[in-house]
């Protein structure tokens, strides 16, 4: 009999901290290895109450397999076991005995258990005689590799004979007349070939840990199983650079152990890493900086598009594997208590979000700002000098998440403690001295997101709307402020903070614009500006495989970052005549004026009011709607 888990309150409150020692997080651990073997007795059960769903497989068959396997090598199989290829298999396959997902052919899915079963002889040195699903013609071996049968490819999912003896395997097709023959290879030893794809390993340190680069696995991504797409030796010689720039700044442990404790947010041990997935799907615009997601079915792995450097692998490991922590934290802890309802704002999305979603944004964004906070004058790490400015944005926004959660949430008492735990790091980092021109752009980076959020995502009811037009027709007092309506999601269009990313190089951005005589090519000069912006936004266009344009910054954008703002101003007044509607000329504008008129900041508090107020009108009599909607109203 195991008794029950209880985390001491220490290591609780170094993860709450947003960082985490190496005890702390290898309790983290131990719980998803228990929540592991919670859910393959699921399966398992539910396998034995319904054998046909396994199609020609036995799951006696297997169960022998695996457990032959960790009576000679209960390590292996535990690795094996607890790997993220088989932790997003496990749940995807529950999800599909549950009926909430779909994919392949279930049989295929949840055949797949001989495959772990295969790996688990193979890496144990034991026999094995199963029946394993074929994808296509390629067998999946989580963790090892993928097998391609020769000959005629099969189409479709087939059954395919395994035999393994003493580290070989033997594949052999079970249908007639396929055309495909059978292959024999050893795993663990072969190298790549046309018919053998290994997973490819990024070494932490010479004869260290590995973490997996994982380009062929079919539950590699975040849901439901995809294609491989092999990395050529161009993409994968890329790859390994990055990874060896990433690991020189986040600081590999040392050969005699792991870190002592006090690990703080924003410091990461790569060797904690388990998977990398390259992005799945091509993007049409390259790779974008920053674009990245996660499972909490899978510890440790992560998928990522290409970064342009090192410093922006290493942003993606530290902000990927928070979310690690907290899913692995939220397995073992009720945080808070949601209806998902998504209309709350995070300064790092361009859409609403539910409670949920800004607890996971904020506890990875406390790590983000940790990272960059520990690179601010390392001009090794950081030769731009970026470093002051990416931590003081961050420090911000994730303050106004955490005010969120602290006053809107239904936390419990474990998320009672995390809020504040979180709470107490940034309200620290937010006394410490940065550079204050940084401060000043991160500043007036957030407070622009926020502006133009609140006019895409948000509106007046119709009768606050009736009653700021008349108000401005007729110089009536403005009606009393109400709660705003979300924009239903149908209505919403993708958008990106352009302008907030341009506050990061301001340096770099001439005079012109896409709407000018000459065209500012920023993302071209400055790769990673875009980060700014994307980081953390997983689009549906991105999910579709088409990929978020890099849209250049319009003149008046660059005028205002320049603190031009009465050339910005009328420039957005002139966008604004171009295209009618614009939230982004609209947010534009008001941003210029206020920064003329510190006096009218309060139009910023719910820029959506204005814009219910000068509904119809042309932008002219803008500037007298600002004056009247700013006036300080009398007291009762």
């Amino acid at each position: 009999m195991h008794g029950p888990m209880r985390m001491p309150g220490h290591w609780f409150d170094e993860l709450a901290a947003g960082g985490g020692s190496a005890e702390a997080v290898g309790f983290l651990v131990a719980g998803e290895r228990a929540r592991r073997l919670v859910l393959l007795r699921e399966l398992l059960g539910r396998l034995e109450e319904r054998p046909a769903l396994l199609g020609p497989a036995d799951l006696g068959s297997i169960w022998r397999t695996v457990e032959r396997a960790e009576l000679e090598s209960p390590a292996c199989v535990e690795e094996l076991l607890l790997s993220p290829q088989v932790g997003s298999w496990l749940a995807h396959t529950l999800r599909r005995l549950h009926g909430t997902s779909a994919g392949s052919p279930l049989w295929a899915d949840a055949g797949h258990l001989a495959g772990v079963a295969v790996v688990a002889a193979l890496r144990a040195g034991t026999a094995a005689e199963l029946v394993v699903p074929a994808r296509e013609g390629a067998v999946a071996l989580p963790t090892l590799g993928l097998a391609r049968l020769p000959g005629t490819p099969l189409l479709g999912f087939q059954p395919v004979h395994a035999r393994v003896r003493e580290g070989e395997l033997l594949l052999l097709p079970t249908g007639r007349g396929t055309g495909a023959t059978p292959l024999t290879l050893r795993p663990l030893t072969t190298p790549q070939s046309a018919l053998w794809w290994p997973t490819h390993r990024l070494p932490v340190r010479p004869g260290g840990p590995e973490v997996a680069l994982d380009d062929i696995d079919p539950y590699r991504g975040l849901d439901r199983p995809i294609p491989p797409r092999r990395l050529t030796p161009s993409e994968l010689g890329t790859w390994q650079s990055l990874f060896t720039e990433a690991v020189a700044l986040l600081g590999p442990a040392s050969d005699s152990g792991p870190r002592s404790p006090g690990t703080g947010p924003g410091t990461l041990r790569p060797e904690a890493i388990r998977r990398i997935v390259p992005w799945p799907v091509r993007l049409e615009n390259g790779p974008v900086a920053g674009l990245s997601a996660s499972t909490a079915d899978a510890f440790g792995s992560m998928v990522v598009a290409r970064p342009p450097d090192g410093a922006a692998l290493a942003e993606s490991m530290v902000h990927e594997f928070q979310h690690s922590k907290l899913g692995a934290l939220l397995h073992l802890f009720a945080m808070l208590d949601d209806d998902r309802e998504e209309e709350y704002y995070a300064p790092w999305r361009p859409d609403p979000r539910h409670l949920p979603g800004l607890l996971h944004g904020a506890y990875a964004f406390v790590g983000v700002a940790g990272f960059w906070r520990d690179r601010i004058g390392d001009r090794a790490a950081d030769p731009l000098d970026l470093a002051p400015f990416r931590f003081a944005l961050r420090r911000i926004q994730t303050r106004t998440v955490l005010r969120t959660l602290a006053t809107r949430a239904a936390l419990t008492g474990p998320g009672r403690r995390l809020v504040a735990g979180l709470t107490r790091t940034v309200d620290g980092w937010l006394r410490e001295p940065v550079d204050g021109r940084a401060v000043a752009r991160a500043r007036a980076a957030a407070t622009g997101h926020r502006v133009e959020w609140r006019l895409r995502n948000l509106r007046c009811a119709d009768e606050e709307r009736a009653g700021l037009a008349a108000a401005l027709r007729t110089g009536a007092p403005p009606p009393p402020v109400r709660q705003p309506l979300s924009v239903p999601a149908q209505e919403r269009a993708h958008w990106q903070d352009v302008r907030g990313a341009l506050y990061l190089r301001p340096d770099i951005a001439r005079d012109g614009g896409q709407d000018g005589a000459q065209e500012v090519t920023v993302a071209d000069r400055a790769p990673g500006l875009a980060s700014v912006a994307v980081r953390d936004a997983v689009p549906v266009a991105v999910a579709r495989g088409s990929g978020p344009e890099a849209a250049p910054p319009v003149r008046a954008d660059v005028l205002l970052v320049r603190g031009e703002a009465a050339a910005a101003r009328e420039a957005y007044r002139e966008r604004w005549s171009a295209a009618p509607g614009d939230p982004h000329a609209l947010a534009g504008w008001l941003l210029a004026h206020t920064a003329l008129h510190p006096g009218h900041r309060r139009l910023l508090a719910r820029p959506e009011r204005f814009a219910a107020a000068v509904a119809g009108e042309g932008p002219e009599l803008w500037e007298h709607a600002a004056h009247r909607l700013a006036a300080p109203r009398p007291r009762a």
